[in-house]
């Protein structure tokens, strides 16, 4: 059955043993962010503060909590074992069946109503996650929405959102390519008009995880989310804007992006790893109205070195680039985007039947495909013989079987997102940078006597030999 509300999967982490609550006051400033880091890059279990420093009792914060492909299975309602292959096409058959929203009259997201002067973020612990960040972020792991003017699309993604003030947030313009930026540059910019927002903040998880995923342009990823779900996402209108936002949710803020309406923001401890964006001046949300629950939850992603709560993009770009590869008739037998590259590499194997030229048909698909493009500037392509998801063979194959010249093909002035490390002061403002792809696959044009024979358990031993050895190691306990 689907989860409620976060309340619901946090209660499900934590009899799996994926979460864990913290009863010691902990410091919004640092202190949480600390805690959650190290809960990241060790593996631990997903920090749940019950008291924050100068806050009330019942003012709580959760985080990590998509860090690990365990905890997407359990999102899923799927056996938290489920092997990342599994979770990959299981998340393409539900996403194929979409299931529109319902509408609400109410729900617990409007327990309390503040608006106009009574608003103030403050109100919530939201966290000072590294040294060095610009700010308190309020907005990490959430839902952003907005509706585009030229039609009935609604989107769903996730921006960073620093706290401005007590009642302003900034919002990261990292690509041109993301599609709250394509809705306001197509219909609410060429008209001068402020284009209507709303931040949705712990809601259910499959939501969140629909919000992250590169989804094409003018997909609802409310439907999507239902049909991941396998029940509608109940949403309720907000108070001062033209929006529905899920019902449940912890926290709901509601505002407006007008045109050259900017404050400093930045930097922020991104999912690069590092420090991302200078502090300049970047778009600002003016808010109307702030809704939420009594006893309410900050959810958030403290990110940094992976792998944080961006595993979720291993599990939703990767189902994405294969469901579009296969729809345009290409050979592929999976594709893996690894916890620890930071989603900015793909990795797609391809069966025997491929064709000459099949790496960089794939390769350039990918890099097409809008905003998946964009945070993919590696892509890796391996015959089916690899398993794209064990990363000692695709290392192996990398090494063994991709040419320094003639398996490295560089594209130049590519479009990119703004926080990419490498990138130069001149390739961050331009948003171009560069791309890659590793042609990993044997030739087509080679004699099979001229092909190397890989050695290995699987492959130099009969089938019954095989048996023998793992009936021997299985006595010995292993």
């Amino acid at each position: 059955m689907p989860f409620k509300d976060l309340r619901e999967f946090i209660a499900k982490l934590e009899k799996e043993g994926e979460a864990l609550r913290i009863e010691e006051e902990v410091d919004w400033n640092l202190e949480a962010g600390a805690i959650l880091r190290r809960s990241a890059e060790q593996g631990l279990p997903a920090p749940f503060f019950q008291k924050i420093k100068g806050y009330p009792q019942g003012y709580r914060l959760f985080g990590n909590s998509a860090a690990n492909f365990k905890r997407m299975a359990i999102s899923m309602d799927l056996k938290p074992d489920t092997h990342p292959k599994e979770l990959i096409e299981e998340y393409i058959r539900r996403r194929q069946k979409r299931i529109k929203p319902v509408l609400v009259n109410d729900g617990p997201c409007k327990e309390n109503i503040h608006i106009g002067d009574e608003v103030n973020l403050f109100e919530f612990p939201v966290p000072m996650q590294h040294e060095g960040d610009g700010g308190r972020y309020i907005g990490t792991w959430h839902v952003t929405i907005a509706k585009d003017l030229e039609s009935d699309w609604v989107n769903w993604g996730m921006y960073r959102h620093m706290l401005q003030s007590k009642n302003a947030v900034g919002i990261l313009q990292a690509s041109l390519a993301k599609h709250l930026w394509i809705i306001y540059s197509r219909g609410y910019l060429p008209k001068n008009k402020p284009m209507e927002v709303a931040i949705a903040i712990g809601v259910e998880p499959i939501a969140t995880m629909c919000a992250a995923s590169p989804m094409p342009p003018g997909i609802s990823e409310a439907e999507v989310a239902g049909g991941i779900r396998g029940e509608p996402v109940e949403l309720v209108k907000c108070e001062t804007v033209d929006l529905e936002v899920p019902a449940t949710a912890e926290i709901v803020i509601e505002g407006e992006i007008r045109v050259d309406d900017t404050m400093d923001e930045g930097p922020f401890g991104e999912f690069t790893g590092y420090m991302g964006g200078k502090r300049e001046p970047r778009p600002l949300i003016r808010v109307k109205a702030v809704t939420h629950r009594n006893n309410p939850i900050l959810a958030v992603s403290c990110c940094g070195i992976p792998v944080d709560d961006n595993a979720v993009f291993s599990l939703t770009k990767a189902a994405e680039i294969l469901e579009f590869l296969r729809e345009q008739g290409k050979p592929v037998s999976g594709v893996f985007v690894p916890l620890v590259t930071t989603h900015m590499l793909a990795i797609v194997a391809v069966n025997k039947t491929h064709y000459p030229g099949v790496a960089e048909d794939i390769a350039h698909l990918i890099w097409a495909s809008g905003s998946i493009g964009h945070e993919t500037p590696y892509v890796v392509i391996v015959d089916n013989d690899i398993d794209p998801f064990n990363l000692k063979e695709v290392a192996h194959a990398l090494i063994t079987k991709c040419h320094p010249v003639r398996g490295i093909v560089r594209l130049e002035r590519s479009p990119v997102i703004s926080i990419v490390p490498w990138l130069s002061e001149e390739e961050r403002q331009s948003r171009l940078g560069a791309r890659v792809y590793f042609d990993c696959t044997w030739p087509l044009e080679w004699d099979p006597a001229d092909v190397p024979k890989r050695v290995s358990f699987a492959q130099s031993y009969p089938a019954e030999v095989q048996q023998k050895a793992l009936d021997i190691w299985r006595k010995y306990g292993y």
